[in-house]
């Protein structure tokens, strides 16, 4: 999934970076809050993780645009302020979780998923679609009981279709789910996509699990009742 970092601490930014990379998702990292409020505009992604101290305009200012905005994307603050207004503030504004500095990056990526996971109404990470086992937090897959080899990309991406059952995603937004703002020369090619969706349909035979394509529209998972 993409993910949005604003974080004005280069180390820590990093550090988060990687973890979410390792993760399996794609993330951007800005260090203003002007910047994320210009991005989040025009830019489409699973979840924001923010730090309120930011320059110029801060955390909470973010926050209240995004939400003027009537952008529901799910935000978790990440701030070293650990004092109980600075919480209630947040969360009453319309931040959906709240972590103070230090962070465990372990802890993180859990938060990460839950947000991710109830923003698309599943309340576990590990699911079930027909004869299909999703294990989101170890990355893994089995169909019937028998683990499925997939290499991260598509994983990522019957991640996302999993995710966004019931709804048509075009090639475009599929490969602009899968790659950071700063990784865009390493977007997939439509062919890529399309190359991508055939191996998952193979290997998603008899699992109950099928990928439609609704040509000159895109794609629509479907599972069996």
């Amino acid at each position: 999934m993409r993910i949005l970092l604003v974080e004005d601490t280069p180390d820590l930014a990093e550090a988060i970076v990687e973890r979410l990379q390792v993760d399996g998702h794609a993330p951007d990292w800005l260090s203003h809050g002007a910047q994320a409020v210009e991005m989040l505009s025009h830019q489409t992604y699973a979840l924001v993780i923010l730090d309120l101290g930011l320059p110029g305009l801060d955390g909470i200012q973010v926050l209240q645009q995004l939400r003027a905005q009537r952008n529901k994307t799910p935000v978790l603050v990440l701030t070293a302020r650990s004092g109980i207004d600075d919480r209630v503030e947040a969360l009453d504004l319309g931040a959906d979780d709240y972590l103070i500095k230090p962070v465990n990056l372990r802890e993180l990526s859990a938060r990460c998923r839950a947000l991710i996971r109830r923003n698309h109404g599943e309340t576990s990470s590990s699911v079930q679609y027909g004869k299909l086992h999703f294990d989101r937090s170890a990355a893994k897959v089995f169909i019937a009981g028998v683990a499925l080899d997939l290499p991260r990309r598509e994983l990522n991406v019957l991640d996302l279709l999993l995710s966004q059952q019931g709804r048509v995603l075009s090639k475009s937004q599929i490969a602009d789910q899968l790659c950071s703002f700063v990784d865009t020369e390493e977007l997939p090619s439509h062919n890529a996509i399309e190359l991508y969706i055939g191996r998952l349909r193979k290997k998603l035979a008899d699992s109950g699990v099928h990928i439609k394509t609704l040509r000159g529209i895109g794609y629509l998972l479907h599972v069996d009742a």
